[in-house]
């Protein structure tokens, strides 16, 4: 059974959900845009027979404590300096990582600092590699090139209804995918002042990609045992971006399925066998 839970994390009130054996190998899983930990929902019961499951939401997202930009940063370095600081309240040692979206710049922040805690890295549609970006990364380039207020504002159309509604459907089958998801999402993003803090992460993002060699030297060095279970039909991160795992790790797992960027929503069941099967081949239970 998921649990639900608070934590006091540097004066914010960090929300998780939290399931499975506390004797367990830890997994822990890191959400993306513009999302929260309930993208897990169908994920959790699946891994928590075989390992605790620990799922944090991000300052400013889900039902974490949402501060003001006057307090807060909201930049990756600064998100993952909190949830660097969740991880030590909770008095994880050792967990393997499961990265989406924003979590990979998140999480390899995370492994790249603390090589030795993570056990295993999962990725799904979580980005660190430039062939992996899709067309829209060029439009961002050129923002960040040139960051006028104008080009700014037109980005609010990130966190519009038909937007997020359009990163769970596309490139999905009919009917498919539950509307709770996009619906629960919609309703987070919109809530009052949340524009701007999220205008401040899409602006930031410029920052993962810069540290793309780094995580890249990163896996290169310490060889964590890596799988990526892909969306291949997402537009925003596409399969080039996992197959380039193994430019690093060769013996990374790679599998591309016929889904799109949010592949929890279709795909739950079987990425949880993937990961299962996977971190049994490292002895990782």
């Amino acid at each position: 059974m998921t649990e639900y839970h608070y934590l006091e994390v540097e004066g914010l009130n960090v929300f998780y959900r939290e399931a499975g054996d506390p004797g367990k190998p830890v997994i822990l899983l890191l959400h993306g845009f513009p999302t929260s930990s309930h993208m897990f929902r169908d994920l959790i019961p699946v891994l928590a027979e075989g390992y605790h499951v620990i799922a944090p939401d991000y300052p400013g997202f889900g039902q974490t404590t949402s501060p003001d930009r006057s307090s807060f940063s909201y930049t990756f370095d600064h998100l993952t300096e909190i949830i660097a600081a969740f991880i030590e309240r909770l008095g994880l040692t050792k967990y393997a990582l499961y990265v989406f979206d924003y979590g990979a710049p998140i999480g390899f922040r995370l492994a790249m600092n603390h090589p030795d805690d993570v056990t295993a890295i999962i990725s799904q549609n979580g980005n660190i590699y430039e062939e992996g970006l899709g067309k829209k990364w060029a439009a961002r380039a050129e923002y960040w090139r040139n960051p006028t207020p104008q080009k700014r504002e037109s980005y609010r159309s990130a966190f519009e209804a038909d937007t997020i509604k359009s990163q769970y459907l596309d490139g999905t089958q009919a009917n498919r995918v539950s509307p709770d998801g996009y619906n629960l999402d919609i309703a987070y993003m919109s809530r009052s002042e949340n524009d701007e803090k999220q205008l401040d992460l899409i602006f930031d993002y410029q920052n993962n990609i810069k540290m793309y060699p780094l995580f890249q030297q990163y896996l290169r060095e310490y060889q964590p045992p890596v799988l990526a279970a892909w969306g291949k039909n997402d537009v925003s991160f596409i399969p080039e971006g996992a197959n380039a795992f193994k430019k690093d790790v060769p013996d990374a797992e790679i599998h591309l399925l016929d889904t799109g960027h949010f592949a929890l929503e279709t795909h739950a069941n079987e990425i949880g066998e993937l990961i299962g099967a996977f971190l049994k081949k490292y002895d990782i239970l």
